[in-house]
């Protein structure tokens, strides 16, 4: 899949940004928990969050590109990961339920939304008082790929969205030259 500046989000060009195993250990991420992965993209976090949760947990993946959801759902069958619930819709429009995700996970995507506040605000709507949002996300830097440097949030500027969600910011940590991540909860 595609991105701002038409480079590739393969997963080998990813893990020389970041290590995602790691990012999702550090968020807490485990056997039979509720992960939903909002704008999923092709599932890179999806898949690999569907395999730590196992069979007991369940994963929901939502994307605005109907191509990227049949990916997801493609790759999900290949792999027989039986517990991912894919499906095309926005974010500003999607709660899957009702304080039952022990995840909520944005991956380089909360400047792509049209509203990022009432996304958040979804997110805070479908954690469990327990649960954890995690963004991960590029640093506002002049970078030769990524999204343009104008509508990428600064890790302040992410956290006080989040904030203004609802949400408590209880780490922002750099995770790569490129990017950091932001640890919130309801």
């Amino acid at each position: 899949m595609g991105c701002h500046g038409g480079f590739s989000l393969d997963e080998s060009v990813r893990r020389t940004w970041y290590n995602p195993e790691a990012i999702l250990k550090q968020a807490g991420v485990s056997k039979s928990a509720v992960f939903m992965d909002l704008g999923c993209g092709d599932g890179f976090f999806t898949l690999l969050a569907a395999s730590i949760v196992g069979e007991k947990g369940k994963v929901y993946a939502v994307d605005s590109d109907a191509s990227a959801i049949d990916k997801v759902k493609r790759k999900a069958e290949e792999r027989n990961l039986k517990n991912v619930h894919a499906e095309v819709g926005a974010g500003e429009d999607t709660v899957f339920c009702s304080h039952c995700a022990d995840f909520v996970f944005f991956s380089m995507v909360l400047h792509d939304f049209k509203d990022p506040t009432k996304v958040l605000r979804n997110a805070k709507k479908m954690l469990k008082p327990s649960g954890v949002l995690v963004n991960l996300d590029w640093k506002k830097l002049q970078m030769p790929f990524g999204p343009p440097f104008q509508i990428r949030f600064s890790e302040q500027q992410a956290s006080e969205l989040i904030t203004q969600a609802g949400l408590t910011v209880t780490t922002v940590k750099d995770t790569g030259p490129h990017h950091y991540v932001i640890h919130a909860k309801p």
